[in-house]
């Protein structure tokens, strides 16, 4: 599980960054952005567990 977070992190900030930077939020994907320390962030935690939903299962299929 703790492979399929990592990969589903990667997956949520390249897909949050490219859907925010638009100016969208995606609608049921909510996309926020959050300042951290003098840097814009984009993040969605409903991406973050899909994403890592999928990576979990694709590592599962691999066994």
């Amino acid at each position: 599980m703790l492979k399929a977070v990592v990969f589903g992190a990667i997956i949520t900030g390249c897909l949050a960054l490219v859907i925010g930077s638009q100016g969208s939020t995606g609608g049921r994907l909510a996309v926020e952005a959050v300042q951290l320390g003098g840097y814009r962030m984009f993040w969605s935690w409903p991406l973050f567990f899909s994403g890592s939903g999928l990576a979990w299962g694709l590592i599962l299929l691999q066994r």
